[in-house]
């Protein structure tokens, strides 16, 4: 059989175990990153290798591994790219002082622990490939070794947990942030030293890769600006912006590794490079583009070649010991590193404790240091194992000890907290603004405005929902440019809650990513207490539950608004008034938007006799802020002639459609559990001050 038959063959056995076993790792609430590693050691003598026939070396012969490693190897340069792509540096503005140390004391403790460390295992695996290595080779592997935090598995557990924008959160991410920048230095300094023959080809290669550095920094990365441009311009990644990315990130990769460091540290600065100013859309096609063949395709083979040096059949008592050494000072180090940083920058010991748990997540990041540690030849394929096993197993306690430190009924506490702190902590009428597509921004926001009426504290609460795939980058690839979008519409945001408050309307600001963005909405309303929730009708078209919404199941009234035209109609608010607790609550909103406009109030009411007697005699207190109010027979008319028409949900029409292009917005309500209870005349009199606007 031809060896590119056997190579085609292996990738796709690898392909299926790593998507079986991260299916497995997803299921049981572990990352699929774990489930990756764990295929790629199942394929391997630890397992395979124990069945009858030694399936692992039919299955991956001698003459297959070069190719495989080959292919791994440039799976982690894409990777390694990924990762300083995502290294966005804004996580950390505002925090220096505090993830600073917390990160510098999150590295050190754990780097001096596995010093001593080194001195108890240096007699036990002193001799790799035939030849003694020296301890201080060890001592610094195993340093850098119990030091790193996998950034990209940190955020991504972050994101799926909803930790991102509470506060602990945030304080995490910026931590690992930091600690992955001093890790990947830190190992590039200690590479220089293990492969310089002296203290001159140390300094040779410490001094090229500055110079490296600062070239790209300096140089390569205004430069790459321009890419931004093109990206504009075309409208899309084209494949002629996508080569010149993957040209430089290949030649970065050669260089470092023609200067002696590896070639993963030349696509890490790469990615560090490139543009993140205004970039988040060119990031995430990037990201699109590349995850698919690293995460799906290459990386697998990373894992399996890790896996087929790692037996953990062949670890023998006394490693069983060292083991547990080793995950002593891993997760001890990190911990307590962490939280007696964390302690001394006055964080509670509850989220202290937090961020040290999650300080100790290592995944892949682990297994690229480890890989370039056996390849210098300072790890024999014993403590290799070891710490293979070190890097799951951490990585694997680290969703139960934040559980345990940090339970989720505290995490959803902290979610509240984080979104009430956005708006202020009142007793404010609260209105929130579903805001989707910015060319309608302001219209909407005016009409989530005018349902505050004037006689009482009132909010008008800025939401957005973005986007995300559920399951597209299960490495941790893809967080930066969400969190990036994340901030960009923050701002937009904000922006737009200034033009509100120019209006004379109090605001907050409130954001959140999204899978189903219906449900968030339920989520994120009763966080806000909402009283009323604005959506655009094209939005809630394409969110809407099943059957719809059902305001019984919840306590906000829901505003559906087809914001009509941009042609300025009348000033008066039309409301077709049905029977039910949506034809009342369309009348309350009806009166607090025609007290806010001082405008008159049309009522038009199919049923007549009794039930107009009821609307109007309802409608008294309005009289006492100058508003009007009458019947309208000739709905049709008086629509074209509105500035805001309102009809309830339950299937009624505010008349024939004006056959115009000049249309008023039309809001369609559906009552919410408190306004199905609410007694229409008292609700009506809130809305009137205590004293009358001056005029």
């Amino acid at each position: 059989m031809h060896v590119a038959a056997l190579v085609f063959i292996d990738i796709a056995i690898i392909i299926a175990a790593a998507r079986l076993f991260a299916r497995i790792a997803r299921a049981v609430g572990q990352p699929p990153v774990v489930g990756e590693i764990v295929a790629g050691i199942a394929l391997g003598p630890s397992l395979l290798g124990l069945l009858p026939g030694d399936l692992d070396d039919v299955l991956f012969p001698a003459r297959v591994l070069p190719y495989l490693e080959i292919l791994a190897q440039l799976g982690l340069v894409l990777f390694m790219f990924i990762v300083g792509l995502e290294l966005d540096m804004a996580l950390i503005r505002g925090r220096e002082r505090v993830a600073g140390t917390i990160s510098l004391a999150s590295v050190a403790l754990p780097f001096g622990l596995a010093a001593l460390l080194a001195v108890v295992l240096y007699p036990h695996h002193k001799v790799v490939n035939g030849e003694e290595i020296e301890l201080y080779a060890m001592t610094l592997f195993l340093g850098v070794a119990m030091a790193i935090t996998a950034f990209p598995v940190l955020a991504r557990i972050l994101t799926d947990r909803g930790m991102h924008r509470t506060p602990i959160g945030v304080l995490a991410l910026a931590c690992a942030a930091i600690d992955d920048i001093l890790a990947w230095t830190l190992l590039a300094l200690v590479v220089a030293l293990v492969q310089g023959n002296g203290p001159t080809d140390v300094i040779r290669i410490v001094a090229l890769t500055v110079v490296f550095a600062a070239f790209m920094f300096g140089l390569v990365r205004p430069l790459l600006v321009k890419l931004l441009d093109r990206h504009r311009a075309a409208g899309r990644l084209t494949p002629d912006i996508l080569a010149v990315v993957l040209v430089g990130v290949m030649a970065s990769a050669f260089i470092t590794d023609i200067i002696g460091i590896h070639a993963i540290f030349g696509a890490f600065i790469f990615g560090a490079v490139m543009p993140r100013k205004n970039a988040e859309q060119l990031t995430r096609e990037i990201l699109e583009r590349l995850e698919q063949v690293s995460v799906l395709l290459l990386l697998p083979l990373f894992f399996v070649v890790t896996g087929l040096s790692t037996n953990v059949g062949g670890i023998s008592l006394s490693g069983l010991w060292q083991l547990g050494l080793i995950l002593l000072v891993a997760i001890g180090g990190k911990f307590f590193g962490a939280y007696a940083a964390a302690r001394a920058m006055k964080v509670s010991g509850r989220q202290a404790a937090a961020i040290g748990t999650l300080m100790n997540t290592r995944g892949l990041t682990e297994l690229v240091i480890l890989q370039i540690g056996r390849e210098l030849g300072v790890l024999d394929n014993e403590l290799f194992t070891l710490l293979v096993l070190m890097a799951l197993i951490t990585t694997i306690v680290t969703g139960p000890m934040l559980r345990a430190v940090y339970p989720d009924r505290m995490i959803q506490r902290d979610i509240d907290a984080a979104e009430r702190a956005l708006l202020g902590v009142d007793d404010s009428y609260r209105v929130l603004v579903v805001v989707d597509a910015p060319a309608r921004a302001d219209r909407i926001a005016a009409v989530g405005a005018a349902l505050i009426g004037t006689g009482r504290p009132g909010k008008v609460v800025l939401t957005r929902f973005v986007r995300r795939a559920t399951s597209v980058v299960e490495l941790g690839a893809g967080i930066a440019p969400d969190l990036s979008q994340m901030a960009a519409t923050m701002d937009d945001l904000n922006a737009l809650a200034s033009r509100v408050r120019e209006a004379g309307a109090r605001t907050g600001v409130l954001c959140r990513f999204s899978v189903d963005p219906w449900s968030d909405l339920v989520a994120q309303a009763a966080v806000a207490d909402a009283a009323i929730v604005v959506v655009d009708t094209d939005w809630y078209a394409g969110v809407a539950p099943n059957g719809g919404y059902r305001g019984t199941d919840h306590d906000f009234s829901l505003a559906v608004v087809d914001l009509g035209s941009t042609t300025p109609l009348g000033d008066a608010v039309l409301v077709h008034v049905a029977a039910g607790a949506d034809g009342r609550s369309a009348v309350m909103m009806a009166s607090a938007a025609a007290i806010s406009r001082q405008s008159e109030l049309l009522l038009s009411i199919p049923d007549g006799g009794r039930a107009a007697k009821r609307y109007i005699a309802a409608l008294a207190p309005l009289a006492a802020v100058g508003v009007r109010y009458r019947l309208v027979e000739d709905v049709a008319s008086a629509a074209a002639t509105s500035g805001l028409v309102f009809h309830s949900g339950d299937g009624s029409t505010v008349g024939p459609e004006a056959d115009t292009a000049a249309r008023p917005p039309t809001i369609t309500v559906s009552a919410g559990q408190s306004d199905a209870d609410a007694e229409l005349s008292e609700a009506l009199g809130k809305l009137v001050p205590a004293s009358p606007p001056a005029s």
